[in-house]
């Protein structure tokens, strides 16, 4: 569509404005350069469209789409989980030709890794399936330090003992994601290893020149906690990229380590390392992050009313953490089972166009719990929280084992402990939280509404005795359909 910027007559056939004789001389002039142009336009559109008509469509390779060499960065886009890369075009080339070798680092901030964990985790084992290296890091040395990035606050300093203590641990959860045989066999590292004994003028002579502090102050994280007067960054803390940068440097050295990945609030501190390692090695290494995982409805993903869902099955058991996929909303349960399971995208394309046409209740949730659950905590967990959901639902406790009532008691459900003569159904009631007052729980008992491991009772005399008491731990004490006590005898 073309705008002519000539003079516009009236409907008298008269220019606006002007004397009419030359704008009228004008205008025709005008307008036949513009119908010879509008001609020309034509005969060329007309050639082409024959042209195109005559050779068929313009080949794909015109539109100058980028194809994917590596079908491990393919993989990752179709699910999501690449957020960041330095030099992402030479990163897929050196992909698809060599094995490389890759690192994630996991500082012992707690005992146990928690759900954000998971992701970077199962990301080291799809690289490995891939054919490439994986080194699993855990911070001895930066776990002392404590990373800043976009912390209100500054962390809690632990003791070296503490610290050890917690490296075995994370060591220990990491470990079953990954093979430690074959020509990839994975390398778990732990930085204290070269940091240990590394000196302070060493630190700042070999690693501390190499950063600018004009860089490091404009970095987000760092602005953030400078521009809060309450708080502030203690030097200690803002040092710990130049550690982090210096791991990938060692590693580099030890294990031709080319790759570092880590979540997106990992930016800064992967890009130091990749300088860093350009300035003292003078390689070309490469990182690439993943999303942080969010929610659809702007909660905190990973966290329960209880608190965080952790991986050690002491903290958060199998049950509830099969639960905790299980409730996911079905806003997100398509996106997690793609960034947390192993089922192919075109698999989950299939379980969400099967849950759309079905017009019943989706079975992704189902698949997601089931897929993680197995992936952490074994089959086995798996079948244990269906059978523990069923018996709760169904009101029967007789397939239920000592460990899943061990599980219920943990962090399954509300749960009381009792001295073995306090017996009374009514008290167990009260104590339960099953009903607020001895008056309602007796109103309740003879309304029929309780039941003492599946069995309804409607005596106020009832005494729970010892062949209530499952293993001689537990009874599982009932109001209604919905509402669950697990009575713990000591």
């Amino acid at each position: 569509m073309f705008a002519a910027s000539f003079p516009v007559c009236a409907a008298g056939g008269e220019a606006r404005h002007g004397s009419s004789r030359p704008a009228r001389r004008q205008s025709a002039r005008y307008e036949a350069s513009f119908s010879v142009k509008i001609a020309i336009f034509c005969c060329n559109a007309n050639r082409r469209n024959r042209q195109r008509a005559a050779h068929g469509p313009r080949p794909a390779h015109v539109e100058k789409k980028y194809m994917h060499q590596s079908s491990l960065i393919q993989e990752l886009q179709a699910r999501g989980l690449i957020a960041q890369q330095t030099d992402a075009a030479a990163l897929d080339e050196l992909l698809a030709k060599e094995s490389v070798t890759l690192y994630c680092g996991f500082d012992p901030t707690a005992d146990s890794l928690h759900l954000g964990h998971l992701v970077p985790v199962l990301v080291l084992r799809r690289f490995q399936q891939a054919g490439h290296r994986p080194i699993a890091l855990v911070g001895g040395a930066t776990g002392m330090i404590g990373d800043p990035s976009f912390k209100a606050t500054e962390r809690k300093l632990n003791t070296p003992d503490v610290i050890a203590g917690w490296v075995d641990k994370i060591r220990g959860q990491v470990s079953p994601f990954l093979s430690f045989e074959g020509d990839n066999a994975a390398i778990m590292a732990n930085n204290y290893d070269w940091f240990g004994g590394m000196g302070a003028l060493e630190f700042l002579r070999d690693i501390g020149k190499h950063f600018s502090v004009n860089q490091m102050i404009k970095k987000e994280s760092v602005q953030q906690r400078i521009s809060r007067e309450d708080q502030g960054i203690s030097y200690t803390e803002f040092s710990y990229s130049l550690l982090q940068g210096y791991d990938f440097t060692e590693l580099n050295r030890r294990h031709g380590c080319k790759l570092q990945i880590g979540g997106s609030d990992q930016w800064g501190n992967i890009t130091a390392g990749t300088d860093l390692t350009r300035r003292i090695n003078q390689q070309h290494v490469f990182g690439l992050t993943l999303p942080l995982v969010t929610k659809a409805d702007g909660t905190k993903f990973g966290k329960t009313e209880g608190g965080a869902i952790w991986l050690d099955a002491s903290k958060t058991s199998p049950y509830a953490f099969y639960q905790f996929w299980l409730n996911t909303a079905d806003a997100d349960v398509y996106k997690f089972l793609r960034y947390f399971s192993f089922l192919s995208v075109a698999e989950i394309a299939a379980i969400e166009e099967a849950d759309k046409a079905s017009g019943s209740k989706p079975q992704a949730q189902r698949i997601l719990a089931e897929q993680v659950t197995a992936l952490v905590h074994g089959q086995a967990a798996v079948e244990a929280a269906q059978r523990i959901s069923a018996s709760l639902f169904s009101g029967s406790v007789t397939d239920l084992t000592e460990s899943d009532l061990a599980q219920l008691a943990q962090d399954g459900m509300p749960s009381v402990q009792l001295p073995r003569d306090s017996s009374g159904l009514i008290d167990a009631l009260v104590a339960g939280g099953l009903a607020k007052s001895k008056s309602e729980a007796r109103t309740f008992i003879q309304s029929g509404a309780v039941s003492v491991n599946g069995n309804k009772t409607d005596s106020l005399e009832h005494q729970i005795g010892d062949g209530e008491r499952l293993f001689g731990r537990y009874s599982l004490l009932k109001r209604g359909k919905k509402h669950h006590t697990l009575l713990c005898w000591q």
